[in-house]
């Protein structure tokens, strides 16, 4: 059988992607430049667990594990961020998005997910990580953003509050997460939409993938929209009682700025280590999406030690080559 192999754009990961064209069929050719076993076979485990669950992802067709390479279903070329950029009204596209949240949450999940002859650990989202993450802030945007006699003591206070906060998050790490929900990894092929880029999904709490989604860097909502959604959330999921609900919107604002740090630190990362720019243009919004989720009387504190280490006159700030 002939085919055409064709190489497309790839994500912020170690992989990369190739178009395989089979008459009028098209299916996928991933490639593992570094850590086959996550960005290969925990992907290909995740998806399965998905599928299982009557949620659109990639299906495994082919695995060449020894080759550092799998064949996938193609779920098309047209991602949600280019689906719902230029639509006037939103609200109806992205409860669609809150929908399949609640839908991931429903999922039961065992100690262990199995493919092939793997049997795959689901981590636990805990203190640890929620620091290990937030540290890329420090360990690339803040040291690159302040000077260096004012580093360790910026970052050492900044750590402390965190922990504390981090400490306040109500919603045990129970439920399915799939830890990188935003609108470019989503892919709407008609009136389907299927979820790409799963395989860092973890036991996790409720409130993660609703703040992904609600405060995507990529995507500019209304903040009448951001609030339309978190109350939908709240009115269509069960895990969440009604005395729960003002704990649930504290957790949902953590997480956002523990996200939302961790992408300022990622996204300097791709610039500054892998030669990757285009990401830069997205920190002034990022930093707006922070100052968005501080207006709470309990990020007091947060918010006087963010302000003091990066003044909001520097927060436009997208050159980091003079560091």
């Amino acid at each position: 059988m002939q085919f055409k192999l064709k190489k497309i754009s790839g994500d912020a990961s170690f992989r990369e992607f190739y178009k395989i064209q089979k008459n009028s069929t098209s299916t996928i050719l991933v490639k593992a430049n570094k850590d086959k076993f996550k960005n290969l076979i925990v992907y290909a485990a995740i998806n399965n667990l998905l599928i299982n669950n009557k949620i659109k992802a990639p299906k495994l067709i082919q695995e060449y594990f020894d080759k550092e390479m799998m064949e996938i279903e193609y779920l098309g070329d047209r991602s949600f961020f280019d689906y719902i950029k230029n639509k006037k009204n939103k609200l109806a596209d992205y409860k669609k998005l809150i929908e399949i949240i609640i839908k991931l949450q429903k999922i039961k999940l065992k100690n262990y997910i199995k493919i092939k002859n793997y049997k795959i650990p689901i981590k636990k989202y805990n203190l640890f990580q929620l620091h290990n993450e937030s540290d890329l802030f420090f360990d690339w945007y803040l040291k690159h953003s302040c000077k260096k006699n004012k580093f360790t003591a910026l970052k050492n206070k900044i750590k402390k509050e965190l922990n504390n906060l981090y400490k306040k998050l109500y919603f045990q790490n129970k439920c399915f997460v799939h830890k990188d929900f935003h609108a470019s990894n989503i892919i709407v092929k008609k009136k389907n939409l299927g979820l790409i880029d799963s395989q860092d999904a973890i036991k996790g709490n409720l409130l993660y993938d609703v703040a992904s989604v609600i405060d995507d860097v990529r995507i500019k909502l209304p903040f009448k929209l951001k609030s339309l959604l978190f109350n939908y959330y709240l009115s269509k999921t069960k895990k969440i009682k009604e005395n729960e609900k003002k704990v649930a919107k504290y957790d949902f604002d953590i997480l956002s700025i523990q996200r939302n740090l961790r992408i300022l630190g990622t996204f300097v990362r791709l610039y500054k280590r892998d030669n990757k720019p285009i990401y830069l243009k997205f920190l002034p919004y990022t930093w707006k999406l922070i100052e968005l989720r501080l207006q709470s009387p309990i990020f007091n504190k947060l918010k006087h030690l963010l302000n003091k280490a990066i003044p909001t006159e520097k927060r436009n700030k997208v050159n980091f080559d003079a560091n």
